[in-house]
């Protein structure tokens, strides 16, 4: 059987479970063997049913006492089965499978895993898995540890495991040793075919953690080789634009504040980086109202004092608007001419800017994607900045810099970055950091509460409103699903305007029209619209001082840093701020989620939180670089492969950029069918 078989060449794989297998990312014979386990339990120990206590999961070996009996109330249909050991007696309780009742033997006996409880005094196991049981044939579910496999509805862990079983069998030999082995021999490695197979039913715990160490290590390798690919990071410094004027005092004095000590150090470093004869490569990283944005001036300003232009792209129309209105204005007392440039504007208006930047008489040019359009040319592109640089993938933040003849290359972003993220995104890039607030910025007071407290929380707003603020009402969706009572948007506006008929009610979401979307923010920075429901479309960027309270209503649909991003949108004025989050959810992630967001506000804190939290898959940002979720790697756990991975990626990557040597040719093959087929997917 070939890896790239579809997965119904196995047994038992119609086009009913074909489908549930597709829904969970599975479509080759290959996806089936690196779906790995996200858990495993150890079901080596049977446990006599004397010993058998409420509140955990057992294995156990027992027959039936006596016929199961089926009992229906309502639409529930209950099997229950006495069963006995010889040392103790116990029922099982199985929900809505009243087929159960025929599927036993009595006086035969079974393997049980359950989770036990106690009620009316009695013992009972809920809903056990079972199947015959055989001292001499080894079972894929008991008497060994086994894997726990991430699901989608319809599907059971137990056909799950059978299917993977199978694949193994039929297709393991086939899995293909990429890692170069200078590679594996220098840090140790088992074999690959070895390491999958470990990793779904594993021979001992020596033979997991030797599987797991070599499928993270593989998995980090292959993305930190395709950003190298990408990028080019371990190139030799590309000789760039450089300058001799790095006077910042007239930018300083139009924006009428002083920087901080953080701003200043990461000026100086800016400053060094473009008097030198290289191209500047430098992220700047700070939490929400930590200044950013002045800098990027500052940064700016130095280019543009020397004869050449700038260019800023922000990732959202409104973004853009607010950051052209601010900076026009500000460089407009400069003589500095800023043009913007963003989907939705007048052809005329369109071409106009167009030919500004082609002659050169626009030397800010602030945008969109609109910015990297073929018809878009610059006449002195010096520098590059690219704001909230996470929502950008790497080709559009390289189609930006082909623009200009090496520009310097500014990004910015309010999403504090895990310094282990850091190091895999944004390898080729300097990072600085901006790690304290400027003085006077107010501390947001942050409440967690159900939907209990909407009474008490609508006085509240009314109060705060009353007096002269504003409010932001964040919905995690735009019209309402009969699948579930999330609140919506478009028709929680309806009902605020009732509540709130002495206030202006609107609302924002990312389907409106971009003309639409600016009249609405106009609105509401001019004070016209006092309430503002919107969908995370306000997410990043917007500034409005006078708004003083953010509600995010199903606040359990946000990851820590959204709720992070949406808190920062109030307490930017001088009046104290409060942020509620409303959630009526019992899980316990979002619990503890929520407990962190009222026990900090520093930015760094909670990223690494959200990044501890989530594990593996796709942290912020990784989607938009074209890489696949990770199915394996935590980094937060891993730091220690991560940092065997980064010393052997660049390594490999000096000795050949290209992976053109004999040894490095299914490397290669691996990277361009894992990438290429993520990146075009996703039309990057």
């Amino acid at each position: 059987m070939l890896l790239t078989d579809d997965i119904s060449t196995l047994k038992n794989i119609g086009e009913q479970r074909r489908e549930k297998l597709n829904k969970m990312g599975v479509y080759t014979v290959l996806d089936m063997l690196e779906y790995f386990p996200r858990d495993y339990e150890d079901r080596s120990v049977l446990t006599p049913i004397a010993d058998i206590t409420p509140g955990s999961s057992f294995g156990f070996v027992a027959r039936l006492a006596d016929k199961p009996t089926l009992t229906v109330k309502g639409k529930f249909k209950l099997v229950r089965a006495k069963l006995t050991d010889g040392t103790g007696q116990l029922e099982a309780v199985w929900f809505n499978q009243p087929y159960l009742k025929n599927s036993f033997q009595v006086g035969k006996d079974y393997w049980f895993f359950g989770k036990t409880s106690e009620k009316y005094g009695l013992l009972q196991v809920d809903s056990p898995e079972w199947e015959v049981y055989d001292p001499y044939k080894k079972s894929l579910s008991n008497g060994r540890i086994i894997p726990v496999y991430p699901l989608t509805q319809g599907l059971t862990q137990k056909v799950l495991r059978g299917v993977i079983k199978q694949a193994l069998d039929t297709a393991l030999d086939e899995v293909e040793e990429f890692l170069p082995a200078e590679i594996a021999k220098k840090y140790g490695f088992a074999d690959r075919k070895y390491a999958v197979a470990n990793i779904h039913f594993p021979e001992s715990d020596n033979a997991f953690f030797k599987a797991r160490t070599r499928l993270v290590f593989d998995e980090l390798f292959l993305l930190q080789m395709r950003l190298l690919q990408l990028k080019g990071s371990i190139k030799k410094k590309q000789h760039g634009i450089s300058i001799k004027n790095t006077d910042i005092s007239p930018v300083l004095d139009v924006l009428g504040f002083e920087l901080t000590s953080a701003q200043g150090k990461v000026l100086d470093e800016i400053k060094a980086d473009v008097l030198s004869p290289y191209v500047m490569n430098r992220l700047v990283q700070g939490d929400v109202g930590s200044g950013k944005t002045a800098v990027a001036l500052a940064a700016a300003y130095m280019l543009i004092s020397n004869g050449y232009q700038v260019a800023l792209m922000a990732p959202t129309d409104v973004l853009a608007s607010q950051h052209f209105e601010s900076i026009s204005r500000l460089f407009g007392k400069l003589g500095i001419k800023t043009v913007l440039l963003k989907s939705g504007m007048k052809k005329r208006e369109k071409d106009n800017a167009c030919e500004d930047i082609k002659l050169g008489t626009a030397k800010m040019i602030i945008g969109t994607h609109a910015l990297i359009q073929d018809n878009v040319e610059y006449k002195d592109l010096a520098m590059v900045i690219t704001d909230e640089q996470h929502r950008f993938g790497v080709e559009q933040r390289r189609k930006l810099e082909s623009k200009g003849k090496t520009p310097h290359v500014l990004v910015m972003t309010a999403t504090p970055i895990p310094r282990t993220l850091g190091l895999i995104l944004y390898g080729d890039l300097d990072i600085s950091t901006i790690d304290h607030l400027p003085p006077g910025r107010q501390k947001i007071d942050t409440f967690a509460v159900n939907t209990s407290y909407h009474a008490r929380l609508y006085a509240f707003i009314q109060k705060l409103c009353g007096e002269g603020r504003q409010c932001y009402i964040i919905c995690p969706m735009i019209e309402e699903n009969e699948k579930n009572d999330l609140k919506a948007a478009v028709e929680y506006t309806d009902e605020l305007k009732s509540v709130f008929p002495q206030f202006e009610v609107a609302c924002l979401h990312g389907k409106m029209k971009a003309d639409e979307k600016q009249a609405i923010m106009s609105g509401f920075y001019d004070n016209k619209i006092q309430i503002l429901v919107s969908t995370t479309v306000i997410e990043v960027g917007v500034n409005v001082p006078n708004a003083t309270i953010m509600v995010v209503e199903n606040a359990e649909r946000f990851g820590l840093s959204a709720l992070h991003q949406l808190r920062g949108r109030v307490g930017r004025g001088s009046e104290k701020s409060y942020c509620i989050l409303v959630s009526d959810s019992k899980n316990s992630l979002s619990k503890e989620r929520m407990k962190i967001m009222c026990s900090t506000d520093n930015g760094f804190e909670i990223s690494e939180k959200d990044l501890q939290l989530r594990g593996p898959g796709d942290f912020f940002g990784t989607r938009q670089h074209g890489l696949p979720d990770m199915k394996i790697a935590n980094l937060y756990k891993d730091i220690p492969i991560l940092k065997q991975v980064q010393q052997a990626a660049v390594e490999s990557y000096q000795k050949d950029p290209m992976l053109i040597l004999p040894e490095n040719r299914r490397l290669k093959q691996k990277i361009l069918d894992i990438f290429d087929k993520n990146e075009k997917k996703l039309g990057l």
